[in-house]
């Protein structure tokens, strides 16, 4: 060796690259659309649990899956997309959140409770006042939650989801569900 730097890039000595190459073009669209029609209805019952609004929900999916197809090509496996897409959503609920914050000023009303035919498709009227409820919890307990009970996630995989250590995930839940209980037993 002369000490001029090889072919590849000597920046990235000891990393290896990965054999797959990922899809583009065509299979990455093939993809991102199999994928969307997999677990679209599934990521917009998620948005609509945090956001409580459907329109609101669809959006903040749609922004989801299209920020997953503009960054394809700079996923490191693909098995990871629907990760990025759950991260994304939780995301776009929690900047949904923001924005009213700031319109409404310092209150933080629940959203109010609608009665569309789509609602009552989604949730069934069996479940509204434990929807009801979950809206009016604060933004990380919702979260932890939405993503441990109805998404069925583990703790760790939660706590990725939300960019939060295991234990802020046990706590969470467990403040979540004591005022769920507190919330549900009143309206008894």
């Amino acid at each position: 060796m002369t000490g001029q730097p090889s072919s590849e890039l000597s920046i990235f000595k000891g990393v290896q690259q990965t054999t797959e190459t990922l899809p583009t073009g065509q299979e990455a669209w093939q993809r991102v659309s199999a994928l969307y029609q997999t677990h679209a209805l599934a990521l917009k019952k998620l948005a609509f649990l945090m956001t409580g609004d459907q329109p609101t929900a669809e959006d903040v999916v749609q922004d989801a899956f299209l920020g997953l197809c503009r960054r394809w090509p700079s996923l490191h496996e693909t098995d990871s997309a629907l990760g990025y897409l759950r991260i994304s959503v939780l995301n776009g609920c929690r900047s949904v959140h923001r924005v009213r914050f700031r319109r409404r000023g310092i209150t933080l009303d629940p959203p109010a409770d609608s009665a569309s035919a789509e609602d009552i498709a989604i949730l069934g009227e069996a479940n509204r006042e434990v929807l009801v409820a979950i809206r009016r919890l604060p933004a990380r307990q919702r979260e932890a939650v939405v993503l441990r009970y109805y998404l069925d996630m583990s703790e760790d995989q939660a706590a990725q989801a939300m960019g939060v250590s295991r234990g802020t995930v046990k706590s969470a839940t467990s403040r979540g569900i004591a005022a769920l209980a507190r919330m549900l037993e009143e309206t008894k």
